[in-house]
């Protein structure tokens, strides 16, 4: 069995001791795991490079992983059931997204120890067993972050592996220096500061022309404080500065090849220990019968990525998950696996992990390349149920709609019999933004700005509602709710074209001119193993993208629509631009909204030029339009779309968004 050993650091009470229903109170145990995996067994020889990975005495790869296990205090009362929060950038993704719970902001100051909050408990209540365990090397050196330790790969002769590395840097200030890395992740070092064949270029667009940066502009190293240069193979550096805005690609040569696929062991094999347990090693929950992982964002990328490999045999041959929630990683996966990847990297511009995106098998008629996300999977009858998740950005990104769609979308492609497709219709890659604001999260201490509001609209009811569904489905054979998200076949899904006259006609809308859609894109990836050989890549022609089609306010008419949109009091989106103060105005803030307010009054409306009706045109009182988000309510839990329990958190909500913008200029 892989896992080897459990250091427990430190045990504390959850939430001070609070009880959670007939389940009671939980605690955390925090610690380590230590790992030995075979390079030679089956299940990891899709792992790129860990046949050159160090090996111990007895053949075997090392490595460990930060974990944290909230549980029962009584185990009898835990009900067999796990839930894998698949850490996003070593923060946690579960309790805030199911348990409505705040995440605490994590840098080099903040202890071990941090506080977690649990929210309003819905996985405790639900005696659910909730782990964390660290996948990512690359994550920053902060000792909060749940991250993981392992080896790079070697040369035979025992030196460091040397290869390109690809990466694209944005600031929203003008700046002397990047950190060679995306989101202040482990850089990968420049092997040669002077190494005179690496290359810059930037793009005012992710899909624009390159216009090449010239060498003896630039160089490997920072500029500190006092204007003085400093030799650092973590930096690149100009002496005029990097205009805000710009994305900037550079290309450079590094030394040593982090064994990225490791991560994928250790969410299996970690999984397997808590429901197998281990010949020396007892797991601390005995009684685990079904695990499900929930990824958001980078680590629902993750989760496709394991689900394209089948990672999920471990190397017993066990089914390690039974269930996966990938949350808003559109039709991408990542760099987890690839000889230099970056786990940071987002962007569908810069990868080449792209086709296939449906999970089932489809052919590129431009490439004429057929695949399928879960062909492994189904090639050995797996039974891994799987539910794909996105907002209105992933749309707008261009790359949601391909899960569901040929690769030129112009048909539908429905998933197989273990899949389920929804989209969150008029959302933002997160939970919604309040209060509302043209800010979002700070980077380098500096907020990116949208020219919008952002999008207000928070989804988590719906993920909450998936994971029951998951659950009844998994350990109950009941099947969930049917697919819902934009289709062709029905005219609801649409090119962003279609959507200007209505965006247009709103006053402020600043609709985008332009969707950097992902095209095809030749990274010359070799077959042998995962890693790229052609940087930059060559660029072929733009994939099919669709969106929902939008009604006369501009709300999405597709998708699984929450109470707020289906009786707005504006219009949310999954798009909006870059603010002109942090550069690349004619650019998608990626992963923003919009929140595009009512007129509160017809005198108001009259004012603005708006042509959709005014909130006191729409409805005639709070109460009647909480009235209305109740009924919406009850149909969403009719359709098994929502839980009974958050209809009075949907109330809420919308209450709120009444007091703020049907009374705006009271």
């Amino acid at each position: 069995m892989p896992v080897e050993r459990f250091e427990l650091l430190f045990r504390r009470p959850l939430s001070d001791g609070r009880s959670w229903g007939d389940v009671g109170p939980y605690e955390e145990l925090r610690g380590r795991l230590y790992f030995e995996i075979d390079p030679l067994n089956p299940a990891n020889e899709r792992i790129t490079d860990l046949k050159l990975a160090p090996r111990n005495h007895a053949g075997m790869v090392e490595f460990n992983a930060d974990i944290s296990i909230l549980l029962p205090v009584d185990r009898a009362r835990a009900t067999g059931k796990m839930v894998l929060d698949v850490v996003n950038r070593g923060n946690r993704v579960a309790l805030p997204n199911f348990n409505r719970a705040t995440r605490p902001a994590i840098d080099e100051r903040t202890p071990i120890d941090v506080p977690v909050d649990a929210g309003d408990g819905f996985l405790m209540r639900r005696g659910y067993v909730v782990v964390a365990c660290g996948w990512q090397k690359d994550a920053p050196p902060h000792p909060a972050l749940i991250t993981l330790r392992g080896p790079d790969a070697a040369n035979p002769d025992g030196t460091p592996i040397r290869g390109k590395v690809y990466s694209q840097l944005q600031s929203p200030v003008d700046t002397h220096n990047f950190l060679l890395s995306d989101k202040n992740h482990r850089a990968y070092p420049a092997a040669d500061l002077e190494e005179r064949n690496a290359s810059m270029e930037y793009r005012a667009e992710p899909d624009g022309a390159p216009h090449p940066v010239p060498r003896s502009s630039w160089r490997f190293g920072r500029i500190d404080d006092s204007g003085k240069y400093v030799a650092d193979p973590d930096y690149v550096c100009a002496p005029e500065k990097f205009k805000k805005g710009r994305l900037y690609q550079i290309v450079y040569t590094t030394a040593g090849a982090r064994v990225l696929g490791l991560s994928f062991a250790a969410l299996r094999d970690a999984t397997s220990w808590f429901k197998y347990g281990a010949p020396r090693l007892e797991s601390p929950v005995p009684g685990i019968r079904h695990a499900y992982a929930y990824g958001m964002s980078q680590t629902g990328r993750f989760l496709r990525t394991y689900v394209h490999n089948d990672f999920n045999l471990d190397q017993q041959g066990r089914e390690a998950l039974d269930g996966v929630i990938a949350n808003v990683a559109g039709g991408m996966r990542g760099e987890f696996n690839q000889r230099f990847g970056q786990n940071s990297k987002d962007r569908n511009n810069m990868l080449t992990q792209l086709f296939p995106f449906t999970s089932i098998l489809s052919t590129d008629p431009k490439t004429e390349e057929a695949g399928s996300l879960h062909g492994r999977l189904d090639a050995r009858g797996s039974r891994l149920k799987v539910f794909y998740t996105n907002s209105s950005a992933e749309y707008h990104r261009g790359d949601a709609s391909l899960v569901h769609t040929d690769p030129d979308g112009t048909r539908d492609i429905d998933p197989g019999p273990n899949v389920r497709v929804y989209a969150f219709a008029g959302t933002e890659h997160g939970l919604g933004t309040w209060p509302p604001s043209d800010l979002g999260a700070a980077v380098n201490f500096v907020a990116d700005r949208s020219q919008n509001l952002r999008n207000v609209i928070d989804y988590a009811p719906l993920l909450r509602a998936c994971l029951e569904n998951l659950d009844r489905w998994v350990a109950g054979g009941v099947e969930p709710p049917s697919s819902c998200h934009p289709r062709v076949d029905d005219g609801t899904a649409v090119s962003v074209e279609q959507l200007r006259v209505v965006f247009d006609a709103i006053p402020g809308s600043a609709y985008p001119g332009h969707h950097a859609h992902p095209r095809r894109r030749d990274f010359g990836l070799l077959q042998a193993r995962e890693q790229v050989t052609t940087l930059p890549p060559k660029v072929g022609s733009v994939y099919g993208a669709l969106v929902s089609a939008v009604d006369s306010d501009g709300n999405e008419v597709a998708g699984i629509r929450m109470p707020e949109v289906q009786v707005p009091l504006a219009a949310t989106t999954g798009w909006t631009l870059r603010h002109p103060d942090v550069g690349g105005e004619t650019q998608l803030l990626m992963f923003a909204g919009a929140t595009l307010p009512f007129a509160p009054t017809r005198r108001a409306r009259i004012r603005s030029g708006d042509l959709r009706p005014s909130i006191e045109e729409r409805y005639s009182s709070k109460s009647a339009y909480l009235d209305l988000i109740r009924a919406a309510s009850r149909k969403l839990v009719k359709q098994r779309y929502l839980l009974e329990e958050d209809v009075e958190v949907c109330q809420q909500k919308a209450g709120i968004l009444w007091d703020r913008f049907a009374r705006a200029g009271e």
